[in-house]
């Protein structure tokens, strides 16, 4: 399944979650591929970052990676850089984005 999120990064922050990105932990990545996900792609226009996710099971991803040490440690980490962060609650599974139009 395809799932699309919206996340805002701290407009002060924004070389620093680049910077971020360009190091996650291989153990992180490991653990999301562990979980489901195919393709993780995030594309930012100001301090708005689009999340695009090819996953077998969102609810289920999260669900697995919400508790994780690793993942806990990279949200925390994220906390610091956002003002709107990827929710990894049960209720986090209803944050994607609605589908408007596809062709």
């Amino acid at each position: 399944m395809r799932i699309a999120l919206h996340t805002k990064v701290r407009a002060d922050r924004i070389k620093e979650y680049e910077a971020a990105h360009r190091e996650v932990p291989e153990e992180l990545t490991a653990a999301i591929q562990g979980a489901g996900v195919s393709e993780w792609t995030i594309w930012r226009s100001g301090t708005d970052l689009f999340h695009l996710l090819e996953v077998e099971d969102y609810a289920v991803m999260i669900a697995e990676l919400e508790k994780l040490p690793v993942n806990v440690a990279w949200q925390a980490r994220m906390a610091g850089l956002l003002d709107v962060v990827h929710d990894y609650s049960a209720q986090g599974s209803d944050a994607s984005l609605p589908v408007v139009w596809q062709l």
